[in-house]
């Protein structure tokens, strides 16, 4: 869907408000009191009356908009633009699109996008060749630490870890004229960790990769436990003691974390600590996606129609 489409399917709130109400009653709505899936539709109310029980819910309970006072247009135009854009775009820009005068409503809209698409990601485990590495991403240093000076004569900014995992395929392809085979790159999965303790990573590492994955690191420690632990399968482990060697021994998972890193740093510039996951939210979901073309949005429709999330954080 382009911007054209978009604007003839969706030209109004109450054009909006249908597409919501479809895909919920598409997507096994049911009482949560009683679970049943008997409701009817009660149009001056904007919500459905549960047969069995009598329960009302809402047309925004249960999905990202839970609780928004924001029109469900300005939600669908804020996903049509984080679909439709190659790079991340920021809540400035969106205001400006929407053409909102406060900035704390659209910015709290953006966050719980990426929140449900972490969730969404979050479902499927990362299974067969599995490259995993950590990366630093630069964070705004904290307001309590602000003034101090770092031994450059500038003001420092924090640095916090990130630990990275990229599914490689088995199957492979051959480059165009060329006798060299090389891997296909899956998906990827990206998440903030406190530190780079073994027990730290390896807890992370479980909850993303299946157990019955191969996975290939460089020689830090923190790896060295993962197959005795049950962790993974398989371990392949390289010491790269030439730097120029390290895009052939992890090729697509440094340039994850690099496009990362660039497309923070272009795009937000300062990034604080307790918002760093939710951009990498945003990054995998659409990396992951990258194939979709237009039917991106549809897909960030369904997940924004079918999660909810808790976030909630005033900025001033």
């Amino acid at each position: 869907m382009n911007l054209t489409d978009f604007y003839k399917t969706y030209p109004d709130e109450e054009s909006c408000e249908r597409a919501l109400r479809k895909y919920r009653e598409c997507n096994t709505l049911y009482c949560p009191v009683c679970s049943s899936l008997h409701l009817s539709w009660n149009p001056s109310h904007r919500s459905w009356t549960y047969t069995d029980c009598g329960h009302e819910t809402t047309l925004r309970s249960g999905t990202v908009m839970q609780g928004s006072k924001l029109p469900v247009f300005d939600w669908f135009v804020a996903m049509f633009l984080i679909a439709g854009t190659k790079r991340a775009i920021s809540a400035l820009e969106v205001q400006r699109q929407l053409g909102r005068k406060r900035y704390q409503p659209v910015w709290e809209m953006m966050h719980k996008l990426r929140d449900v698409t972490g969730k969404r990601d979050s479902l499927c485990r990362l299974s067969d060749q599995v490259e995993l590495d950590e990366g630093f991403f630069t964070t705004e240093m904290p307001d309590s630490e602000k003034g101090y000076l770092s031994n450059a004569g500038t003001e420092a900014s924090g640095r916090r870890p990130c630990l990275s995992w990229r599914r490689v395929p088995s199957q492979q392809t051959c480059r165009p004229r060329s006798t060299v085979r090389v891997k296909k790159v899956g998906h990827i999965r990206m998440t903030v960790i406190p530190d780079l303790k073994a027990a730290m990573e390896e807890d992370r590492i479980k909850r993303a990769v299946d157990a019955k994955a191969e996975a290939t690191t460089d020689a830090a420690g923190s790896y060295s436990t993962l197959v005795r632990n049950g962790v993974v399968a398989g371990h392949e482990t390289y010491v790269m003691k030439d730097k120029a060697r390290v895009g052939r021994v992890l090729p697509w998972v440094h340039i994850s974390i690099s496009n990362a890193r660039r497309s923070i740093l272009d795009t937000y510039h300062d990034v604080k600590e307790d918002f760093l996951q939710f951009y990498l939210n945003e990054f995998c979901y659409k990396f992951n996606r990258r194939y979709f073309g237009f039917h991106l949005f549809e897909r960030l429709e369904l997940c924004a129609c079918t999660n909810r999330t808790s976030f909630k954080h005033r900025i001033y």
